[in-house]
């Protein structure tokens, strides 16, 4: 379901030394990025009325304000990906996912909505729309024939992956949730992007609170094994309060 990481991804070990020299240069101690799988829930999101008209997302805004800046995520994306948590706290309590997975899976896809220049407005909305390459079956790319006449994906030929969680039409078509209260599911909207991904992973993966549970739902979300740890090594920052 999400083609577009390779377009853009700093390789990892550029951004490591690149962290590494922003802390030696700063004189401050680097933080240890924990190991192991599943990664950590991060900071507790606090409890809200995940019912509450409107955008309900906008509970969470000194949550989210209060990290934002450290993690280098937008409030509104950090708010999104706390409210797809706390959704799936209270509707699903045994699955377990935390809001730094979600996070994790978003800036590998899109950069948390600002791939290419784009960004995330105050309703959650992503604009310009992101999409990924045509899933032709070119080198590294599954070939998927257009399966909604290029409505949702701009594409009447191939399928593409959209949004910045890149969902690709037929799966958003199964799983796609309304979560701003705008009474439209939307995969450019990064509140119902983040929540159906919540959604599809505890369905993939049953209990992400373990390494097997976690690794399941991941590997259902895009069949790689970089990718998995990409998320992992992303996740797993945030978790402990800082960037990747």
């Amino acid at each position: 379901m999400n083609r577009i990481r390779s377009a853009f991804l700093v390789p990892a070990a550029v951004a490591v030394a690149c962290a590494a020299l922003v802390a030696a240069c700063s004189g401050e101690p680097r933080i240890a990025i924990p190991q192991g799988i599943p990664p950590g829930p991060g900071s507790a999101v606090p409890p809200i009325d995940i019912e509450a008209l409107g955008r309900s997302a906008d509970q969470l805004r000194d949550w989210a304000a209060g990290q934002s800046d450290t993690l280098g995520i937008s409030v509104t994306a950090l708010e999104a990906y706390g409210y797809a948590a706390a959704v799936m706290t209270q509707s699903r309590p045994e699955c377990g996912i935390g809001w730094t997975t979600v996070a994790g899976i978003a800036s590998v896809e899109s950069r948390h909505g600002t791939y290419r220049g784009s960004s995330v407005a105050p309703t959650g909305d992503v604009s310009p729309q992101i999409r990924g390459i045509p899933l032709d079956g070119g080198p590294g790319v599954a070939e998927i024939a257009d399966t909604d006449g290029g409505e949702m994906d701009g594409d009447p030929v191939h399928d593409r992956a959209m949004g910045p969680l890149q969902f690709i039409p037929e799966t958003w078509k199964r799983w796609g949730v309304d979560a701003n209260g705008d009474g439209i599911a939307d995969p450019d909207n990064i509140d119902d992007a983040a929540l159906t991904a919540a959604r599809y992973l505890c369905a993939r993966g049953g209990d992400l609170s373990t390494a097997e549970g976690w690794q399941r739902a991941l590997m259902a979300y895009n069949l790689s094994g970089e990718y998995l740890m990409d998320v992992r090594d992303r996740a797993a920052a945030y978790s402990v309060g800082t960037r990747p």
